[in-house]
This record gives structure tokens, sequence and C-alpha cells, in this order.
């Protein structure tokens, strides 16, 4: 991306994340961005091509903090559990308008199949997820590696929009990545405990009579 193509599409990630899509408009951007009016409809014409702007850069910026993610190597839920957190904490602080943005347009890609791209964002994560559960020998990983996901981006948006919001200490505070942790790591550990047996059936007994 040019310079300039970059600062529109920021821009336009940020303006989706505080005013909603409906805030999302070229004449916005411009502003917004302190470009000349004009410039942002230079490049998308259509406000469809705008919004296909944000998802492609949005989908960038998660491949690129996806490489350079500092988890834990070894399959240890004590090690994993605060490095997942601190994920978890990031996005709702220092990338929180790129998760609002990320919500707003699945909403959107509802109605418009053209923009379902957005969902690929979950790609990478469920790779590393059944990646890490096959390094610890954790029984049909990929299945288990979903669940793990599913679970953490639930969490993720309780805490940032849902109702966990209004009771989970604020974003970026120790006793927020406390909390987190203790929530993540107890997905862990209900994904890496073997699974139990469950006990035979046992026959009943016929009465006895009295002789």
């Amino acid at each position: 991306m040019t310079d300039r193509v970059t600062l529109i599409a920021d821009t336009a990630i940020d303006l989706v994340a505080t005013r909603g899509m409906r805030g999302l408009t070229h004449r916005a951007v411009d502003a917004e961005a302190g470009l000349p009016p004009g410039s942002t409809s230079a490049y998308y014409r259509t406000r469809k091509a705008l919004i296909e702007a944000v998802v492609a850069r949005l989908a960038a910026l998660d491949l690129e903090e996806a490489a350079t993610a500092d988890l834990p190597g070894t399959p240890d839920p004590a090690l994993l559990a605060p490095a997942m957190a601190a994920v978890l904490d990031h996005w709702m602080t220092t990338a929180r308008n790129r998760t609002l943005a990320r919500y707003a347009c699945m909403l959107e890609a509802t109605h418009h199949p053209e923009l379902r791209s957005i969902l690929n964002h979950g790609t990478e994560a469920r790779s590393r997820a059944r990646q890490l559960l096959e390094r610890a020998g954790i029984p049909d990983p990929d299945r288990k590696g979903r669940a793990l996901v599913a679970y953490l981006d639930g969490l993720l948006f309780d805490r940032l929009v849902g109702a966990g919001a209004l009771h989970a200490p604020p974003p970026g505070t120790p006793e927020s990545q406390e909390d987190l942790t203790h929530a993540v790591r107890a997905a862990l550990q209900a994904v890496f405990q073997p699974p139990t047996t469950p006990p035979a059936p046992t026959t009943p007994r016929a009465p006895t009579t009295a002789t």
C-alpha cells in the first residue's frame, strides 16, 4: 500500500469503530485524515469499494500481528494463559478500534456476501490452536482448537461490547490481565484435561427373598 492508501484505510477503520458503518463516507475520511476533498473517492469510487478496503486492511493487519505474536511454544496452560490474556487485552486497548471495526464489518457482511472475507481473520488463529494441541498430544485437535478460539472470541466480545464490559476490570489494567488470565486458564484446562471415562453401567441386582 502507498502511504496515502494506507492512511485512507486506517482512517476508515477508525471511523467505522467510532461512528459505525453509517459514519463511513468519502467526505468523512477526507476530513478525518486531513486530505483534500475528493482524495478518498479518487482511490475508491464507491462506498462498497471503500468498505472492501477496510476489510482488506483489517485482514492484512491481522496477518502481520499473527506472524509476530509472542506465544509460548510449549503447550503449557500455565504459560499460555497469561500470554493469551495479554493478546486479548491488546485487542481491547491498543487494537480496540480494529476490533470494533471488525465486528461492524461482520454485521455488514451478513447483507453483502462479497464482504465475507472478513471472516477469514480467524483462520490463522484456528490453525495455530490446532497445531498447539497437536504438539500437546490432545485428541481431536482440530475440533478442540476451533472450540478454544470460539471461546476466546466470545470472551473478547463479552468484555469489549457485551454485558461483561459492565462488570469486568477496565482493559489495560493489571486487574484486567488477571481476570482474563483466569478465564483463559479455565478454557485451556478444559481442553487439555484428559477425557473422563464414564463408569460402566451396573446391572440392577435382583431383590432377594426371605427364606
